[in-house]
């Protein structure tokens, strides 16, 4: 596959993979005020109750902002702080609401804070103070507002998500690897012959036995290209000079016995392959099938 079309669909995953992440991340937030809104009217209620009050109202809980919210009374109430701490941890619990939250009772009249407590998952760390004080019957709203981690309750399947989306890549790089590799390895079996127990690279100048590699001069790989192609059949010595020396540099007349003698030397180790001297006419390389 082209480098182009990788950036292309790589773009269009993180397009998808985006677009998924804010439409999930707007869903888990509305579904989460949902819950809390259902919650806290749990809690007016037992608020109300603490009062002997089973018949008055609690008005609309109201979002103040993300992660605010305020709830309101038709009536003015007295309750002690301790029973609030108790209903809101009860009622959070089996709501399954983050256990990172500040609550605050604030005065209608002058919007000033009666009393307030913090939850930090941690009871070592939660600062509940004036606990056994009943506040004096007034007309009272109770503010919450989820503190630091409400993130990473509400990002647990996004987390997942990333974490999925770069495996995805990663699967796909990794298969795109393999297959370049494969190809890479096709593309070097069809750039060399096989002649015996060797391996012949005749663009790399070179013999590979098993692992061992073989050099070879050019003018040995360019004599072997010649024998290769034909195989069993008798090469004259006119025929491998011109092709081998014309244009190329100077021919000397030992030149040509000098590197078939070096060819031999180094094909002797199959001894299925043998470059023999056809006297008086020039050379053939015969293979043999092993017996």
């Amino acid at each position: 596959m082209k480098r182009s079309k990788i950036y292309i669909y790589s773009v269009l995953i993180v397009m998808i993979f985006f677009g998924w992440i804010f439409s999930e991340s707007n869903e888990k937030n509305d579904d989460f005020a949902e819950t809390v809104k259902t919650a806290l009217r749990e809690v007016g209620n037992q608020v109300l109750l603490s009062n002997q009050d089973s018949t008055s109202l609690i008005l609309p809980i109201v979002e103040l902002e993300k992660y605010k919210f305020k709830i309101s009374f038709q009536k003015e109430l007295s309750f002690e702080p301790s029973s609030l701490v108790v209903a809101v941890k009860n009622v959070f619990q089996k709501a399954d609401l983050p256990n990172y939250y500040r609550v605050e009772v604030v005065q209608c009249s002058n919007a000033e804070v009666a009393y307030s407590f913090l939850i930090k998952n941690q009871s070592e760390k939660d600062i509940v103070p004036c606990a056994g004080r009943f506040l004096p019957n007034n007309c009272y709203s109770i503010e919450v507002k989820f503190t630091n981690n409400l993130t990473s309750f509400l990002n647990e399947q996004v987390l997942l998500s990333l974490l999925l989306f770069v495996i995805v890549i990663f699967f796909l790089d990794y298969k795109l690897s393999i297959r370049k590799q494969a190809e890479e390895q096709i593309e070097i079996d069809k750039s060399h012959t096989k002649i015996g127990v060797f391996q012949f690279y005749p663009e790399q100048n070179k013999l590979v036995k098993q692992a061992t590699e073989i050099n070879l001069s050019k003018k040995e790989c360019e004599l072997l290209v010649i024998f290769v192609a034909n195989p069993n059949k008798i090469i004259k010595r006119d025929e491998l000079t011109k092709r081998v020396w014309e244009d190329h540099g100077v021919f000397v007349g030992r030149s040509l016995d000098t590197y078939i003698s070096k060819l031999r030397k180094k094909l002797k180790v199959d001894e299925t392959i043998k470059l023999t001297n056809v006297h008086g006419v020039g050379y053939k390389l015969e293979i043999n099938k092993p017996s």
